[in-house]
């Protein structure tokens, strides 16, 4: 018999999969189509402290083993995650979930985590750091270790529960932004978010997407995705949430022996939304193959 249990900063899961954040709404949709406690948790729409329209439209594209998304945050804003999205989730998941947080300044982050920190659901914070900085010219908080550090030490102040920093893979060098994170307190990384892509239309001869750029994500990424994961976890000691191009039992597997913990599904789940309970209905039958017992005796196994 294989165990599929694992650990993430503290907590058990079921399994180590995770629905990223965007890819799954707030949980109660997909709970319309399968019942999901099968997962190990999930990682919620990325929620501002403000409501957010998002980009204009058309805000995606396909492209060859991937997609292309600019869909801007949009989001109800903290207060209505709160008082609307979160009790229809209570109703349909009784497991911990991940709250995935984004915002334009460092106060923003630290005012929405203070809100959604009383909340017993929540497990953990994800907090995405590929946002531009408004006070910063726009760059995003996630390219240099000296703001990625800052906004993890700022979070970590407000909230007992545990803090996994999403990187941007969009870096010269991922290493050190994950260090930084380390050394202010984060408890946990998540890597990685989308790289940034374009797709042209060549009727129009203009981009796809009214934005111009998007993040690219799908298939295409995953060995970008594994690399990352790989250097961080010889850099790190704290837990990896790996993610990027998964979509068979076989990547997951892949991940945690790369180094993660845990594994996010992101892309796969628009593809077909059954992608994550048919990967863990698999991943006994890939374990037994390579002669996998116990999922926890594997990570970072490729090491």
């Amino acid at each position: 018999m294989v165990s599929l249990k694992t650990e993430l900063c503290g907590i058990e899961l079921d399994n180590p999969l995770i629905p990223a954040s965007g890819t799954f709404g707030f949980g109660y949709e997909f709970n319309e189509i399968y019942d999901i406690n099968c997962l190990g948790s999930f990682s919620f729409k990325g929620t501002t402290l403000n409501p957010r329209f998002g980009n204009p439209t058309p805000r995606i594209a396909e492209c060859e083993r991937g997609m292309i998304n600019s869909v801007g945050l949009q989001n109800p804003g903290v207060d209505k995650v709160i008082s609307e999205e979160l009790p229809k989730l209570k109703k349909c998941f009784h497991k911990p979930v991940m709250a995935n947080v984004s915002g334009f300044s460092i106060e923003e982050y630290v005012e929405t985590v203070k809100k959604l920190d009383k909340e017993d659901i929540i497990g953990w914070f994800e907090i995405n750091i590929s946002c531009p900085n408004v006070h910063g010219g726009g760059m995003s908080f996630g390219v240099s270790p000296e703001n990625a550090g800052a906004v993890t030490k700022a979070v970590k102040a407000v909230t007992s529960k545990p803090v996994i920093i999403k990187l941007s893979p969009n870096v010269t060098d991922i290493v050190a932004i994950a260090k930084a994170c380390e050394e202010n307190g984060a408890d946990g990384i998540s890597l990685i978010n989308t790289l940034l892509g374009m797709k042209i239309d060549l009727k129009r001869r203009r981009p796809v997407v009214a934005n111009k750029m998007g993040g690219f994500s799908g298939p295409a990424i995953k060995p970008v995705a594994v690399r990352m994961v790989y250097q961080v976890y010889e850099a790190v000691s704290i837990p990896i949430v790996g993610g990027g191009g998964v979509s068979t039992a076989e990547d997951v597997i892949e991940m945690m022996l790369a180094g993660a913990s845990a594994v996010e599904i992101g892309a796969a789940n628009l593809v077909d939304p059954m992608a994550c309970p048919k990967i863990i209905e698999d991943l006994p039958r890939v374990m037994e193959k390579y002669g996998i017992k116990n999922l926890k005796d594997i990570i970072g196994g490729a090491h």
